[in-house]
């Protein structure tokens, strides 16, 4: 790596759509742009689709926000028409500015606990891991090849959700199972959205004016998908999410926790197949599955109408919540902060509002006048006499994988 490659490409990976950021991590020398300023930031989706989508935004120009739509055939494509409009732009991958190229990868398993430069051992193993995440590590990889494919020269880093939960001792991530057939079988809680509890336990600390070593902060990351973590120190010890996205909360279309038994229920009664009892627990179930819609802001418009589907969902998602906050207080046994993040986090004041109300005793209450302020910065909703803040702090995963990916191959 040159003195001058101070960008990174980020790259997310779906099973049908690349997100990208490309962004610089000049610590602001010679006048540069600030550490983590972003340059360019885009989507491709309905990749193998007639009606592929890209947008793209040239940051670092100013320019308008770029849409094209048409036939992309597959990672490719898709990843050769970013750079094309990344080239459009003067920021083309072929630039001896670019430091390396970060990915997204969901399942790191055990092995993986830090951002780590791929080579052809670490690919083998994420592809090994692809058992136990079938609907993520498989885009993550193809994503890895079509970028190396690209850039053979270039550092490539995997960032792996599950790293920031390795920290869990044994006892919050064993099941109570038999322990040869869960070995055997990697069966383990392992934990996911790690980038992202990262970032803003370490945001939450910085709101506080403290190191994060210092602060025990329990983080709500609520978007479709939702998990919660309690971290103690700066040190994940406990995530609601198990070996897949489905354990833990209520969220958009997945169940969260259940009854295992439901599913050989469903097999026995129902007569519905492995498949089907999967899609009813991923994709029908959550929000969609109990009131029909997983857009929070449309089911608080429906319970201010009297909706009482709306009003039962909404009752059975804050509820969950409140379980997992008591449950990690109790973990923790001393809590600074409880994070709120992600789409529903940072936006959805009800929300916010409705899971800490009635724990006072626990030292926890929301500040109406600044539950309601709708601001892009980290903040308190918490009175002054509360003994355990209430933050709101906007996550940034892609600047938590960039800042990952730059301090390795810079180091």
């Amino acid at each position: 790596m040159t003195a001058t490659a101070t960008r990174v490409l980020v790259l997310n990976s779906g099973s049908s759509s690349v997100k990208y950021q490309l962004l610089d991590m000049n610590p602001d020398s010679g006048g540069g742009p600030a550490a983590g300023t972003r340059l360019a930031v885009g989507l491709v989706e309905r990749i193998g689709e007639e009606t592929s989508r890209l947008a793209h935004t040239p940051l670092a120009t100013g320019g308008d926000k770029r849409e094209t739509e048409g036939p992309i055939a597959d990672h490719g494509a898709a990843l050769k028409a970013v750079a094309a409009e990344l080239s459009a732009d003067g920021l083309g991958l072929d630039s001896p500015q670019l430091a390396a190229i970060g990915h997204r990868v969901v399942h790191g398993g055990l092995k993986f606990t830090a951002p780590t430069v791929i080579d052809d051992a670490v690919l083998a193993e994420i592809e090994r891991l692809v058992p136990v995440a079938p609907l993520h590590n498989p885009a993550n990889i193809t994503g890895i090849r079509t970028a190396q494919a690209l850039r053979p020269d270039l550092p490539q880093v995997a960032v792996f959700d599950t790293a920031f939960h390795t920290t869990m001792p044994e006892y919050a991530a064993r099941y109570a199972i038999d322990v040869a057939t869960a070995d055997a079988h990697r069966i383990r809680r392992y934990g996911f959205h790690g980038t992202s509890h990262a970032y803003v336990s370490r945001k939450t600390a910085e709101l506080l004016g403290k190191d994060p070593s210092e602060v025990n902060v329990i983080v709500l990351h609520l978007g479709n998908g939702a998990s919660a973590s309690a971290v103690a120190g700066g040190r994940c010890v406990d995530t609601s999410m198990g070996l897949t996205p489905l354990e833990g909360l209520v969220m958009g279309t997945r169940s969260g926790d259940i009854d295992p038994a439901v599913t050989f229920h469903l097999k026995r009664v129902a007569g519905m197949s492995e498949d089907d009892v999967d899609v009813l627990l991923n994709k029908k179930s959550g929000l969609v599955g109990l009131c029909g819609d997983n857009d929070m802001r449309e089911i608080r418009r429906r319970i201010d109408e009297g909706d009482e589907r709306a009003e039962l969902a909404f009752d059975i998602y804050i509820h969950r919540l409140k379980k997992y906050i008591g449950a990690y207080t109790a973990v923790l046994g001393r809590v600074d902060a409880v994070a709120f993040t992600a789409g529903v986090g940072e936006n959805a004041a009800p929300v916010r509002a409705a899971a800490l109300a009635g724990l006072e005793e626990m030292g926890l209450a929301v500040d109406a006048d600044l539950n309601a302020v709708r601001s892009g910065e980290p903040r308190l909703i918490s009175p002054e006499c509360a003994r355990v803040a209430a933050a709101v702090v906007p996550t940034d995963e892609e600047l938590e994988i960039a800042q990952q990916t730059y301090a390795l191959v810079s180091a």
